[in-house]
């Protein structure tokens, strides 16, 4: 079974030096949507449009799917 990963996201955002606050606004999202990606739970893929509509990336910029242990 693969889970979503958001290691990259997280990654991306001290690149750009942004907080995960800032994304949120930027986004349109909540900080709770975040700190569930953050703990690996579920979230809607408009979710993960509206982020990479706010940093101008692409998906795999952002996630990946591997392998749960």
């Amino acid at each position: 079974m693969k889970k979503a990963s958001y290691k990259k996201l997280w990654k991306l955002l001290i690149d750009v030096d942004m907080n995960k606050k800032t994304l949120a606004e930027k986004a349109g999202v909540s900080v709770s949507t975040l700190a569930k990606m953050n703990r690996g739970e579920s979230i809607n893929v408009e979710v993960l449009i509206k982020i990479c509509s706010a940093l101008n990336c692409k998906m795999e910029d952002i996630m990946e799917l591997i392998n749960e242990k």
